[in-house]
């Protein structure tokens, strides 16, 4: 959690990038970032020189050693004036992020260099866009004061410049909410030795919150503490045996937004994994399978996902694996079956998909909801009301929970009807009863889980989930496919209707009758007046 003073200082430099002419918040973030990469590079090579000095071994250096490479660093460009700053900046730092993780002939390089070798792929393009000379020189004084040194912390500063992002993009992509992000992975409960993928992955938020989960669900009394302000940090040292794999291997996020994998790259490392695979890649396209063959099909342990639901793909560019499974050119559609293709047998997925694919009549709707739910386990529903992404889009969600392999025997539906915020365009934090059905859902699932875990039998879960007019219950697959497969939680909720008691009408129009001659005496009286 950040302090309050770290907020206020992120604004003013926020309020200042817009009168210096700066208005995209995607441009602000991109600039932000590019800085806070230079600041931690030099932060790196900071460590490596006191680790050298210490051992007296030699190291893999991320700046030459030569007064035009030490100049690169960030101790020693930070205090020039803004004229100077701005054309160093431009013609020489951004430049050598491009050399990152690469040596001399050309090749990758491996320890401290191949840490960065991901991002600074995406780095290459970097340029400085701040032209107010005033503005620059705020926003390096900002960097340098923000404690990158706690690695909690500026994970979340970086959380925080991305909720500022309020514009959705061409494809239908718009930012997850983090509270409905942090349900899915609290429902799907991450392991620090699973493969996690987002095969969209946008600023990352599935990844790194994954690894703040993480973090949170293994972190010893010792490695938890509190600041000033009452906000708990999580050290994760308990996650310590499994750190190289998930430096390494745990995290997968593929993309074709330039843009958005430089962001989430940059999300990813402040979250503490530098070795995050961060790749562009349409993860629809059929070059996924010459560019990524292992990770197209059964290699990951979880995937969460909140797919872009407008897009509509080229058939002749889109994967063939997909469209034998589900013949159609929706992306939400292909995105579920890629989905299960690339989950490991036993792999569990926590899915963001719009209505439509739970009640859609066409023969590419109905056959993925058959697939999910005889050739998978389509475990639960949870039908999300439709604000939840406003401003970017009022469109009616549901999480589909899913594993892949065996067959369905029951689907777990929950009607949520409050997250937490307002519904409308401005999502307003609320407070009070019945203002989020979050805490209800999760701890509903896993109370469903647990039974499903001890092979309970079918009475015993129909004694918790049986009663369809509750917010969660279940209902039989049978059921289900004799409806079409439809998956839509009105087909199968009961709504219970009060019933109302109205007076004998000829009560009502002796009422009537009543008071239609007051009206007459008091016209009476007042024509009397005239």
């Amino acid at each position: 959690m950040l302090t309050g003073p770290i907020r206020n200082d992120i604004d003013k430099l926020w309020e200042k990038f817009w009168t210096g002419g700066i208005t995209n918040p995607l441009t602000v973030i991109e600039q932000i970032s590019y800085l806070m990469f230079a600041r931690m590079l030099d932060m790196q090579e900071e460590a490596a020189e006191r680790k050298a000095s210490r051992t007296g071994k030699a190291f893999d250096r991320l700046f030459p050693d030569t007064k035009e490479g030490q100049l690169l660093r960030w101790k020693n460009f930070k205090n020039l004036d803004g004229k100077t700053l701005h054309k160093h900046l431009k013609n020489e730092v951004y430049p050598h992020f491009a050399q990152l993780g690469q040596t001399q002939d050309g090749e990758e390089s491996t320890t401290t260099k191949q840490a960065f070798g991901n991002i600074a792929e995406y780095m290459e393009d970097a340029d400085l866009e701040i032209k107010n000379e005033s503005v620059l020189v705020a926003a390096v004084e900002m960097v340098e004061n923000l404690p990158l040194t706690q690695s909690d912390v500026k994970g979340d500063i970086y959380e925080y410049l991305l909720s500022k992002l309020t514009t959705a993009g061409i494809n239908g992509q718009f930012r997850t909410p983090r509270h409905i992000i942090d349900a899915m992975i609290d429902i799907i409960d991450p392991q620090p030795f699973d493969t996690i993928c987002d095969p969209s992955c946008g600023t990352a938020g599935f990844l790194a919150r994954s690894m703040e989960y993480l973090n949170r669900k293994h972190s010893s009394p010792e490695g938890t503490w509190q600041d000033e302000e009452g906000n708990t940090h999580y050290s994760g040292d308990l996650l310590e045996p499994y750190r190289e794999h998930i430096s390494d291997d745990m995290f997968w996020g593929f993309d074709f937004d330039t843009t958005m994998l430089r962001v989430s790259s940059m999300n990813m490392m402040l979250h503490g994994v530098n070795g995050s695979n961060i790749l562009y890649q349409d993860s629809l396209n059929k070059s996924i399978r010459e560019n990524y063959p292992k990770q197209e099909e059964d290699f990951f342990d979880v995937i969460l996902a909140n797919p872009p639901f407008k897009g509509s793909l080229d058939e002749t560019n889109t994967n063939p694996e997909l469209l034998s499974m589900v013949k159609t050119k929706k992306t939400e559609l292909l995105f579920v079956a890629h989905i299960l293709r690339a989950l490991k047998l036993g792999g569990r997925a926590a899915v963001i998909v719009p209505d439509g694919v739970l009640f859609g009549s066409s023969k590419a709707h109905q056959q993925l909801r058959k697939e999910l739910i005889e050739n998978n386990q389509l475990e639960g529903i949870i039908s999300l009301p439709s604000g939840v992404f406003k401003p970017y889009a009022g469109v009616s969600t549901a999480i589909l929970l899913f594993t892949k392999g065996g067959t369905t025997e029951r689907v777990w539906f929950y009607d949520l009807q409050a997250d937490g915020y307002s519904l409308d365009d401005k999502r307003t934090p609320l407070k009070g009863d019945n203002s989020n059905d979050l805490p209800d859902a999760i701890a509903k699932w896993k109370a469903y889980r647990q039974l499903v875990l001890d092979n309970a039998m079918a009475e015993q879960v129909n004694e918790q989930f049986g009663d369809k007019t509750q917010k969660a219950f279940v209902v039989d697959a049978a059921d289900i496919a004799s409806n079409k497969y439809d998956l839509s939680i009105n087909r199968y909720k009961e709504v219970v209707y009060e019933e109302e008691v109205y007076e004998d009408p000829k009560v009502i129009l002796g009422k009537l009758m009543a008071l239609e001659n007051e009206i007459m005496a008091d016209l009476k009286e007042l024509e009397g007046m005239l």
